[in-house]
Parts: C-alpha cells; structure tokens; sequence
C-alpha cells in the first residue's frame, strides 16, 4: 500500500503528517523517542510562546532568510492562533506581544493535537531510530529489529543539534551530506555565554539582572537576564545572542533613565568619605548590579555606569542552545522544501539554515515550515 513517511515527531513533523492526512493520504510517523514531541513540551514548561502578534512584515523580518517569507505568509502569528483554537486551545496576547494557550502548558495542546491526528488515520511508532538509508528505502532501528520503509514520499524532519537528549542530535547531517545535499555548519543560537567569575560572585548566582540595557554595538536593547555560575543567561541574553556570537561585545547601561550628567550631580551631592557601594546603592543600583560593578569596574566604578563592559569568553555549547543555525543549505531544496538531490524526500523545521530570536519565532517557523512540506509532499504523492 502506498503511504507517506515523517520522521521526527516535534512541531514540525506533526504538522507535515497533519497536513499529508487531511489530503487523504495514508501516514507513518516514525520517532526516536519513547514519545513525540519532547522538546516541544520542555519549549513549554515556563509557559508556551506559540508566536509573537505582529504584523506580518514586522514578523518575518526577525528571520535571518527571505526564503522563509512565502510560509510565514501562509502560516503565520493569526494562523498559529486560528489553528490553536480549533485545537480546543484559547490563546492570549501579554504585554510584550507574546502568544500563550491560556493553560500556558504544551501538554493540553498536544494532546489534543495527538487526537485529531489518531483520528484523520495516523499512525505514530515511537522508538523507531532511523539510522539512514538502504537502497531506496529508510532504515529504522526498532523495538523489534531492524526494518526497512520505502514509502511513497517522506517529509524528514528531525531537528538541529541542540538539546541532543530529546531527539535534536543532527546525526542525519552524513547520511544526507553523503546523497549530495549541502550541510551549512552549525552554530548555537539563543544561547548564554560563558563569563570567568571571581568567587565574591557565587552568592549571586541564579540572581536576575533586572531594569538594565544591553549595548551591543549600534543596538540597545532592554531586557533581564540571570547570573549563573557558567555565565549569563536568559531573555536578554539571547535578544543579542546572534551579534555577540559573531564577535561584538556587550557592555550593560546599569542605569538607563539617567544621563551622565545627572549621575555627576546626584554623586555631587553626596557625603564625602562614602564607601562605593553605599554610593552605588544610592545612585538606585541593587545587589546584584553593585557585585557586577564591583567585578567588572571596580578600580574607576562610576564612570562606567553606563558602559560597563562585560567580558564574554564565548558561548555556551551547541547542546545547550536554545535553538541553532545551519543546516540544509536553502540551495539544496525546491521552493516546496523537497531535497533536489532526493526527489519525493522533503524537510522541515530546525533542519533547514535559518535562525530567529525567541518569542514565538521558532515555534512559528517549525510549523510553518512543516504545513509547507506537508502540503507538497501531499500533492507529490497524489501526482503519481
């Protein structure tokens, strides 16, 4: 019997079976994991940010390739919200233009999107591995041995290289690489970065920075990061996360409402003989901005309250990224995501070379990416 194969069942899989399935096709899914959709329920665990409300344009500009533009535009911040709906799934906008379910978990809305799948005739087996090609068809490890598909068209979409424990382990990068398709190399993305602390920083570790802003360059940009023991991380962090990678440096406006000058003047004023820190408690700086100060700039302090340098010794590890860039170079595959070099084999989600901030971006870009090779796949399989 003719059928269509998706390997990997995250965001972007899930929706390429959804869409095979609503075209009448018969659909396999085949996953690695005990269960689907790992590291889309951990993406979740401190509230899922299904997409960000914004125009269009303002959208898609977030992305690092226009390429993406024409699946944005198909699937994008309304279509998430419509397509959450119609899951039993209401959604809400936060202050800073975020998407949430109202149960803020991802759990609610798998499972309901697992159901509507059982029921248009899917078939998911978990702990199936693929471990690449024999002849025409796909080999899987499996619970029961080694077996071999050749379906009808594939949809292959297996993740990047990061968060390897749930499933993104890019050992697919060979076996495609070897079939002539071009592999851009990975970089992390969304990621923290690593800071040599002195040891009078340890009792701040796991402290936020809050009400500061981050100079990188020509930008600057508000935001709250965390202090680990490892370096910095958070929201923040990976606002800028693409620049600093690439070579710029990041200095921290400790106190932003406040110009030079007036710094000068409420200094000024103060007593003769206060110590620094009494100085900087006074100026508004907490505990945790004054211990930065103190590490970074304590010989010359007040002059670097706007431009404290902080010194970055490089990011995190690529299994500790949020997200990756690299990938399938946008060259190797038809403006429908199928592999040239692989005719009837499409990809989706966080194997293709892109990169895109957090806040609803890279959940966006999985689906969408997914409903687009899904719909061709479909309409590949339906032509024969």
């Amino acid at each position: 019997m003719s059928y269509a194969l998706v390997i990997g069942a995250g965001p972007a899989g899930l929706m390429a079976a959804e869409e095979l399935a609503k075209a009448g096709v018969k659909v396999v899914i085949c996953e690695a994991k005990p269960s689907i959709g790992r590291k889309f329920l951990m993406a979740g665990k401190s509230g899922l940010n299904v997409t960000k409300d914004e125009e269009l344009d303002a959208f898609a500009a977030q992305y690092d390739t226009p390429a993406l533009r024409p699946m944005l535009s198909d699937f994008g911040p309304r279509e998430v919200r419509i397509w959450c709906r119609a899951l039993g799934q209401e959604v809400f906008t936060g202050s800073s233009g975020r998407v949430f379910p109202m149960a803020m978990k991802a759990s609610p809305l798998l499972r309901a999107w697992a159901e509507r799948l059982a029921g248009l005739g899917c078939e998911i087996r978990t702990r199936w591995r693929w471990t690449g090609f024999d002849g025409p068809g796909f080999r899987f490890d499996t619970p029961t041995g080694v077996q071999v598909l050749t379906p009808s068209v594939t949809v292959l979409a297996l993740g990047g290289a990061s968060w390897q424990r749930l499933g993104s382990d890019a050992a697919w990068v060979p076996w495609l690489a070897a079939k002539g398709v071009g592999i851009a190399p990975w970089k992390p993305a969304n990621m923290g970065f690593r800071v040599d602390w002195s040891p009078k920083m340890a009792p701040f570790f796991g402290q936020p920075v809050k009400g500061v802003t981050l100079i990188v360059g020509d930008r600057r940009e508000r935001g709250e990061f965390v202090i680990s023991a490892k370096g910095l991380e958070g929201g923040g962090i990976y606002a800028v996360s693409r620049a600093l990678r690439d070579g710029a440096t990041l200095s921290l406006d400790l106190l932003p409402t406040l110009s030079e000058s007036e710094i000068a003047a409420r200094l000024a004023r103060m007593k003769p003989g206060e110590s620094t820190a009494n100085r900087l408690r006074k100026l508004g700086l907490d505990k945790v901005q004054t211990a930065l100060m103190m590490e970074f700039a304590r010989a010359d302090p007040f002059n670097q309250l706007n431009c404290l340098r902080i010194p970055l010794s490089g990011p995190r590890p690529l299994d500790e990224a949020i997200s990756v860039a690299g990938g399938i170079e946008w060259a190797s595959v038809t403006d429908g995501l199928e592999l040239k070099a692989l005719p009837r084999t499409f990809v989706a989600g966080e194997m293709l070379d892109w990169e895109a901030p957090t806040g609803g971006y890279l959940l966006t870009a999985c689906w969408a990416t997914g409903r687009w090779a899904g719909r061709n796949a479909a309409r590949s399989f339906l032509a024969v």
